[in-house]
């Protein structure tokens, strides 16, 4: 079975503030979007920027078969949240935003109380065997007061990327508080999969949270040898990516490897592939963005790759 996760990026239906502007935009945008996901043909696919629930009914009754749909709750400012499509009913495990105790709030501007929240719920289902759980951490595009997307001076700007760091890494803490649940201690026997737009690449502080106790990592002489850690271990497939596809987004020209799908002990063993875009087309095109995220309102498709990995029986 194809598992993956994909940024819709700005799923709204038309005539809002964020989504396309007319219905002809809105139905290019969805039929972009349904043909990427039908070739991908995933049996299950995570989702972020879902802006309006039925946008996303829109975009899975574009698709043959019958599609199962489970939605967070939990929106942000925008009113995006993440969710999951299906080829098996889901049934939903948690869906939250809460900080694990005896995690503190964080700062999350100038002025403002802190937060003891995620921006976005956190979502959980099970689909068969498998447990799953979905999340958009918070951005490295930086927003500042009055709606700006360009800081004052380095000083503002130096301080909202920590605001931000803080919040994506209590986040992160959260997920893997999650990721605990669904393992409950049993990663050798449970199926269990993270995945989502993580907003930093594999190698970064905040995506390393979410491994788990350290060692065995992919590529290292402990990575073929069973240990006390593997119960709890989650490994990200992003060294199995081919080095010239090892990016879901390319940032004002960098690219960079976002997007992330995280296996238990069970599954990491029988990955046979992992990759982004569409399997056996090579590296994905994908268009350059800015710090103004505006900019791309009513753009066909989205601004991210698929990440995918392939999992045997």
């Amino acid at each position: 079975m194809l598992l993956g996760t994909w940024n819709l990026e700005n799923l709204y239906r038309p005539g809002g503030p964020f989504g396309p502007q007319d219905k002809a935009a809105y139905e290019t945008k969805l039929a972009s979007l349904a043909d990427v996901i039908a070739e991908l043909d995933p049996a299950l696919l995570g989702v972020q920027e879902v802006g309006d629930p039925d946008a996303l009914a829109d975009l899975a009754g574009m698709l043959a078969g019958t599609w199962h749909i489970a939605l967070s709750e939990h929106a942000d400012s925008r009113g995006i949240r993440v969710g999951f499509l299906s080829r098996t009913p889901l049934m939903v495990l948690s869906d939250t935003t809460a900080f694990p105790e005896p995690l503190r709030p964080v700062q999350a501007d100038d002025a403002g109380p802190a937060v003891a929240r995620a921006g976005r719920g956190l979502l959980a289902v099970r689909a068969g065997e498998l447990s799953v759980a979905v999340a958009h951490l918070k951005s490295k595009l930086l927003s500042y007061p009055e709606g700006r997307f360009h800081p004052r001076d380095e000083g503002e700007r130096a301080r909202y990327a920590a605001y931000a760091l803080y919040r994506r890494a209590a986040e992160a803490t959260a997920l893997r508080a999650l990721a605990d649940k669904l393992l409950a201690g049993d990663g050798r026997a449970r199926d269990v999969v993270v995945l989502g737009d993580l907003n930093d690449e594999a190698q970064a502080a905040t995506t390393q949270i979410l491994l788990g106790p350290p060692g065995s990592e992919m590529g290292t002489p402990g990575f073929t040898a069973d240990d006390r850690g593997d119960a709890a271990r989650l490994w990200n497939v992003a060294p199995l990516i081919p080095a010239d596809q090892r990016f879901s987004r390319v940032n004002s020209g960098r690219r960079e490897l976002i997007d992330h799908v995280l296996c238990s002990h069970r599954l990491i063993r029988r990955v046979t592939a992992a990759g982004t875009g569409l399997p056996g087309t090579g590296a994905p095109r994908l268009s350059s963005v800015g710090p103004d995220p505006a900019e791309r309102r009513g753009t066909a498709g989205s601004d991210h790759a698929p990440v995918w990995v392939r999992v045997g029986s």
